[in-house]
């Protein structure tokens, strides 16, 4: 009792026993649990959690060494913990990253998002069909004929970072050109294709790796190219199998294998979301 009492001293807490809480300490309790909660939430839906629980593990130990006055051990942990908070922010960078991303595309910069899209609404409605058409149209003939295929249909996060590491086209996208793009043993079949505002922005593109555990040995690393990229970005990338002809779309970390092109027409416009319920995810489970 003395060290807890001692502990709620040190927060400015006098009055242990009979604590004044007002309406305001009420309110600021409540932000801060719900903080915790969606951080927490975040965590648990990556890669960090099993991270974050060795992290806890720590903590926890540093408080019982404290209770029990184990000197050696507070110090080495004081140590550890100082210079682990920047190891932490170097190990989750990635994650850190997605979470800044997800926040900057909240409600709160709704008006900041959509101002620029204002005038031209209906006109670029009208030519993202006709672009939606040209590459489902690409996807399905490649498909047919095996040709292996990687296109990343750009959203809100821009891909600037991938599309330095491939070749510039900045051209008008067709299904022809796409095809050609990915034709064996042409100068820029191997690599991703971006496509922005409608429009072949570059070839050749690079992509990172998932680094997941739940992905299956059979699929290769195109596959493996496509989830990752949809794990950093919030872009619809589509994959066509090289052994199998099957088409697929990755969005948001989340494989969706053997679509067919009705399907992804409906996932690309965004006109149902029923569609997804049918496809079988590669994590072991039913899309939900």
């Amino acid at each position: 009792m003395e060290w807890i009492k001692s502990f709620f001293g040190d927060l400015g807490i006098t009055d242990f026993m009979r604590p004044t809480v007002g309406l305001f300490d009420l309110l600021d309790i409540f932000i801060v649990a719900y903080i915790i909660y969606k951080i927490i939430f975040w965590i648990k839906e990556t890669r960090a959690w099993v991270l974050f629980k060795g992290i806890l593990v720590i903590f926890v130990f540093a408080a019982v060494s404290q209770i029990l006055q184990l000197n050696t051990i507070m110090w080495i942990l004081t140590n550890t913990i100082s210079v682990g908070i920047i190891a932490v922010i170097v190990v989750f960078q990635p994650e850190l990253r997605k979470a800044l991303e997800e926040l900057g595309k909240g409600k709160a910069f709704f008006f900041l998002n959509n101002l620029a899209k204002a005038d031209n609404e209906s006109t670029e409605e009208k030519v993202a069909n006709r672009t939606v058409d040209e590459i489902l149209k690409a996807a399905d003939k490649m498909a047919a004929v095996k040709t292996g295929a990687l296109i990343l249909i750009e959203q809100e996060v821009p891909l600037g970072d991938f599309e330095r590491t491939g070749i510039a086209i900045d051209g008008v996208v067709s299904s022809q050109l796409l095809i050609n793009i990915f034709e064996h043993n042409t100068p820029l079949h191997d690599g991703a294709v971006i496509i922005r505002n409608n429009r072949v922005a570059a070839a050749t593109c690079f992509l990172p790796l998932t680094e997941s555990n739940d992905i299956s040995m059979e699929l290769g690393t195109r596959h493996r190219a496509a989830i990752g990229a949809s794990e950093v970005s919030d872009a619809y990338v589509i994959v066509v199998s090289e052994e199998t002809g099957a088409i697929s779309m990755a969005k948001g970390g989340t494989l969706y294998r053997n679509v067919t092109t009705d399907s992804l027409r409906k996932m690309l416009s965004g006109t149902t979301k029923s569609a997804k319920r049918k496809l079988v995810l590669w994590k072991g489970r039913q899309a939900k």
